[in-house]
């Protein structure tokens, strides 16, 4: 059986001040109908029916999740006491979903991310597991770059040939590189064997736990102690003291940099990690200006390049501006360049540093 991991337990600080810590990112609705995560969900509804995917959120956002995603077992939504990265969510749901199913095979997601072509993605989608169920393969879906870009980690594949399966190229992975300059992100687009690292994986349960039991083998071993309560009545007492004991790392860096089997299906299909508001004007809808406009009342002046939202639907008017974002809320207001968009975090870090600003996170 094929299973979807979502992972939601982002706080979404770039996206201030409409990403709050009572409702962050993969829970708004920015492009469309659906929030993000409802929209992960959708996208994978006709490979992975509703009851057999996992979510791992934060546990304040439990009844979020139960309110967004009513399809979704109660039983399948786990709570993380703390947030620790990645690794720790993908142990446990391996080890939930190896008990539930010693042949599962896991498809992990970030419940944030936009897919522009859903049909597309499903193809290359079918290819990674189908890649991951004939052998002890990790897999992961790598993204064909169009432009030089610094802001994604990359994936280098080995370019002395591919394999087809169910259609699609997959190459073996030779490196994960890290977010490079911008001299380095030209240099791998000219050698044409990079792809944008996506952060979603393929691979069975099995798989993946006994690549735990090798590099990451304390990890491994607080996962297996919290096996026999996972399935009985501390099974949320086992999460918390699993959480509470193992270390803070990304699956990247503790299992994906290290393993041997490792596979790339390159793919295209519209993809964006919507890492900032930055991706959410290239995603808009714009104007003979250039401008990306989510608000009924707004009047612009000279303006280009630019973008505004506002939730109480108070005027909005931009005069002599260009590459500004605008974002206004019931309890605060940002403006900053597009183009540095991701210093957002700072602010939210003043933010928290202050317990008189503290409220308007």
């Amino acid at each position: 059986m094929i299973y979807a991991v979502i992972m939601a337990g982002g706080s979404g600080t770039r996206f201030w001040p409409r990403s709050t810590k009572e409702l962050p990112k993969q829970f708004l609705s920015l492009f469309g109908e659906g929030t993000m995560i409802q929209n992960t969900a959708r996208r994978v509804e006709s490979m992975i029916p509703q009851e057999n995917i996992l979510v791992v959120t934060n546990d304040n956002y439990l009844d979020i999740v139960k309110d967004q995603l009513p399809s979704v077992p109660e039983e399948n939504i786990i709570g993380e006491p703390v947030a620790k990265n990645t690794a720790p969510c993908v142990a446990i749901a391996a080890q939930l979903l190896y008990k539930k199913d010693p042949e599962a095979v896991m498809v992990v997601l970030p419940a944030d991310h936009h897919i522009e072509d859903p049909d597309a993605f499903k193809r290359y989608l079918t290819s990674a597991v189908e890649k991951a169920k004939s052998g002890s393969n990790l897999v992961t879906i790598g993204i064909e770059p169009d432009r030089p870009e610094t802001g994604y980690g990359y994936i280098q594949g080995d370019d002395s040939g591919s394999e087809k399966v169910s259609g699609n190229d997959i190459y073996s992975v030779k490196a994960f590189k890290e977010k490079p300059d911008l001299d380095t992100a030209k240099q791998f687009i000219k050698e044409g064997n990079y792809y944008w690292n996506s952060g979603m994986f393929i691979w069975s349960a099995k798989t993946i736990l006994d690549e735990f039991s090798k590099h990451l083998p304390d990890m491994y071993k607080l996962i297996e102690q919290a096996n026999d309560g996972l399935y009985e009545d501390q099974h949320k007492e086992s999460i918390d003291q699993f959480y509470h004991s193992c270390e803070s790392i990304s699956i990247d860096y503790g299992i994906m940099e290290h393993a041997r089997e490792v596979f790339v299906v390159p793919g295209e299909f519209g993809w964006n990690d919507v890492g900032s508001w930055t991706a959410v004007y290239d995603l808009g809808e714009k104007d003979d200006s250039g401008n990306v406009i989510n608000t009924d009342a707004s009047t612009l002046s000279e303006t280009t390049n630019s973008y505004a939202y506002s939730k109480s639907g108070k005027m909005i008017s931009l005069v002599g501006l260009d590459n500004v974002a605008v974002v206004e809320t019931d309890d605060a207001i940002l403006v900053c360049k597009l183009d540095k968009a991701q210093n957002v975090k700072d602010i939210v870090e003043q933010l928290k540093s202050n317990d008189q600003f503290k409220k308007f996170l």
